[in-house]
């Protein structure tokens, strides 16, 4: 068992084979005591896997001179530990009015496009950030109310890949409370984010009410509960997605940029793995399935099973399906 927090991480990073020697890594520092955390643990083990690292900040534009300072302090940060550091601005205020989006949706896409350009411009090849255990449950909780399926449930990956870039989180089995204590003990200095505060978005209302609420009333150890489901979903999402993809190129055709889903082959499957299939052919055409809801899903099952041929159904970013007597076709316009 880790005896301190940073063997606590180290054994993360081992677990899941986060770390490999020489890898070049984009830190996404915000300031808070989370990626402050990170860094310095990062920090800690640069020599132990002879690491290359590049702080990287995104000023959201969400809290005016308080943002400002923010970038700031990370450029003193970066002078500290003699790091580079890449910093832009972003007015997600603005994006998220012009897209329909959330704010924190919004927020999340511009940050990820930011650490996968600068990846790219560094040549980095892992792109580091601080999600915690405490993020992980809130996760959990703000998709439950969703209605997410296995996948959503999930939770946060601790590696995920991301369009070529691998995205590690070595805080992910770390709660809140023992970054607290660790940035406590080594005198670490971090920003305060304000906005934290403010229950106007729907992670800091579960993070500040209904946590709370299920740790007095029903579960004082909700949070480690809610990671634990995580990490048993995470690994049950992982097996079937792999056997639906297998299905899914077992059954189709690729051809100028249409999937064809042989329709006799698909129908043979149990519903699960259908809705697998459908997924990866969804992935491979799209990318992900953001903007995917329960309502399309059972479009496309009332397509396959009761309209007639020729019928079509529309989906995000211009995916259409359609089915004739012999196919599933999908295409993106």
């Amino acid at each position: 068992m880790p005896t301190n927090f940073l063997d606590k991480v180290k054994s993360t990073i081992k677990r899941y084979s986060m770390l490999q020697k020489h890898d070049k890594l984009l830190v996404g520092v915000s300031g808070g005591p989370d990626s402050v955390t990170l860094l310095n643990v990062l920090c800690e083990l640069k020599k132990e896997y002879s690491l290359n690292i590049v702080i990287a900040h995104l000023d959201h534009k969400f809290r005016g001179e308080e943002s400002a300072a923010d970038r700031r302090f990370c450029e003193d940060l970066a002078g500290k530990y003699n790091l580079d550091i890449a910093w832009e601005e972003v007015d997600v205020p603005k994006i998220a009015k012009e897209t329909g989006s959330s704010p924190e949706e919004a927020a999340r896409a511009e940050r990820y496009n930011f650490f996968k350009r600068v990846a790219k411009e560094r040549s980095a090849n892992i792109i580091a950030v601080g999600h915690t255990m405490d993020d992980q449950a809130e996760t959990v909780l703000m998709r439950v109310l969703r209605g997410a399926g296995m996948k959503g449930l999930g939770g946060i990956s601790p590696v995920k890949d991301i369009q070529g870039y691998k995205i590690i989180r070595p805080l992910i089995e770390a709660s809140r409370k023992e970054v607290e204590n660790f940035v406590a003990e080594n005198n670490l200095e971090f920003r305060k984010d304000s906005s934290n505060e403010k229950n106007i978005f729907t992670r800091n209302k579960i993070r500040l009410e209904l946590i709370p609420l299920l740790e007095r009333d029903f579960n004082p150890n909700i949070k480690e509960v809610l990671a634990n489901m995580a990490e048993n979903l995470q690994a049950e999402e992982e097996f079937f997605a792999k056997y639906g993809k297998r299905k899914f190129k077992g059954m189709s055709k690729i051809r100028q940029g249409e999937i064809f889903i042989d329709l006799k082959k698909f129908k043979r499957q149990p519903d699960a793995v259908q809705k697998r299939i459908l997924r990866a052919a969804l992935e491979e055409l799209k990318g992900d399935l953001r903007r995917v809801t329960y309502q399309h899903w059972k479009e496309i099952e009332e397509l396959i099973n009761n309209r007639p041929v020729n019928s079509i159904v529309d989906l995000p970013a211009g995916i259409t399906i359609a089915k004739d007597r012999l196919n599933i076709s999908l295409r993106q316009s």
